[in-house]
C-alpha cells in the first residue's frame, strides 16, 4: 500500500514511541489512575486490559486530551502531549476510535473518511472557500488517500451508502478508516471487538496486524475480549482500581495470579458474570 504524507519507520520494539510516567487522576475524590506507568515501542500492538472500572478509558481520555491528570507525564514521540492542545492531538501522530460510534450517519462512506483526511490536510478555511491551487491539490491528496483506506479496509463496494443504513460492523470498519485518514503514528482502539460477531472480530485482528505490519502504526487498544487481546498483541498492560497489577507478554500476563483474582475473584467464582466465562478460557487456554 502506497501511504501518503508521513514517513514510518520499521518496527523498533527498543524504541518507546509513547511513554507514560506515574500518571494520576482523580473525581470527585474518587482516584480513577494511580501512578500509572508504561512504554509502548514503536510498531507494537499494547492492549490495556482489566475489569470494568478499571481506569482503562480513564487512562485514554488523558492520551487523547480529553481529560487532564493531576499530576504525571505523557511523551509521544518527542511531544509533550500534556502540553498539546485536543485539537492538536492528530498533528502530532495520535489517532482515535471510541466504543460508541462517532459517525455522521446521514454522510456517505467515503464523506466520512474525507472528514479524517481533512483534519490534516486542510489549507485553511479562505483558500477552501476561493477555490485556490494548493487547495485543490490537497483534495485530491485527500480523495486518493480515502480510496487507499477503503480499498485496506474492504469499503469500496459501500462508498458512497449513508453510514447509518450499513450493518453495525460495517460502520465499525468506516470508523478505523476516519482514523487512519489522519495518517496516525500512534491509534488508539477504544473496545474496537464491542458489539461484533465471532466472524467479525476474525476479521477485526486480522486488520489490526496488517495495520501494523502494512503501514506501521503502533496500536494501543483497550478492549474486554480477551480472545483478540492474546491473538493480536505483543505487550499487555493489565490495571485494576486505576493501578497496573501486570505488565508483559500475552502469555505472562494471562497467568499473572492478579490478574486472574481480578477477573474471576478470589475463590474462582466469577466477579463479572459476563465476562467471567469468556476471560477462564482466554486466560487459560492462551
Amino acid at each position: 500500500m502506497k501511504w501518503i504524507g508521513r514517513n514510518y519507520q520499521s518496527r523498533d520494539l527498543a524504541t518507546p514511541l509513547l511513554s507514560v510516567a506515574k500518571v494520576s487522576i482523580s473525581f470527585g475524590g474518587i482516584r480513577a489512575l494511580s501512578d500509572v506507568s508504561f512504554a509502548v515501542a514503536s510498531g507494537e500492538v499494547c492492549a490495556l486490559i482489566g475489569p470494568n472500572g478499571a481506569g482503562k478509558s480513564t487512562l485514554f481520555n488523558c492520551l487523547s486530551r480529553l481529560y487532564t491528570p493531576s499530576s504525571g507525564e505523557i511523551f509521544f514521540d518527542g511531544h509533550d502531549v500534556l502540553k498539546a492542545p485536543t485539537s492538536g492531538i492528530a498533528k502530532i501522530g495520535i489517532g482515535r476510535t471510541f466504543q460508541n460510534l462517532a459517525l455522521f450517519g446521514s454522510m456517505s462512506v467515503r464523506d466520512n473518511i474525507l472528514v479524517g483526511c481533512h483534519s490534516i490536510l486542510s489549507t485553511g478555511l479562505l483558500l477552501d472557500m476561493l477555490g485556490a491551487v494548493s487547495s485543490r491539490r490537497v483534495e485530491e491528496q485527500a480523495q486518493a488517500l480515502s480510496n487507499e483506506l477503503m480499498d485496506l479496509i474492504d469499503l469500496r463496494h459501500v462508498a458512497d451508502i449513508a453510514v447509518g443504513e450499513l450493518p453495525f460492523g460495517t460502520q465499525k470498519r468506516v470508523e478505523l478508516a476516519r482514523a487512519l485518514a489522519s495518517r496516525p503514528k500512534l491509534l488508539l482502539l477504544d473496545e474496537p471487538a464491542c458489539g461484533l460477531n465471532h466472524s467479525e472480530i476474525g476479521e477485526l485482528a486480522l486488520l489490526i496486524r496488517k495495520i501494523r505490519d502494512d503501514m506501521g502504526v503502533t496500536t494501543l487498544l483497550v478492549e474486554h475480549h480477551m480472545g483478540l487481546v492474546m491473538g493480536v498483541s505483543d505487550h499487555v498492560v493489565a490495571l485494576n482500581f486505576g493501578k497496573k497489577m501486570a505488565e508483559g507478554t500475552p502469555r505472562e500476563v494471562s497467568v499473572h495470579p492478579e490478574v486472574v483474582r481480578a477477573y474471576l475473584g478470589e475463590d474462582g467464582d466469577p466477579m463479572d458474570k459476563s465476562a467471567a466465562p469468556q476471560a477462564h478460557l482466554s486466560l487459560h487456554e492462551a
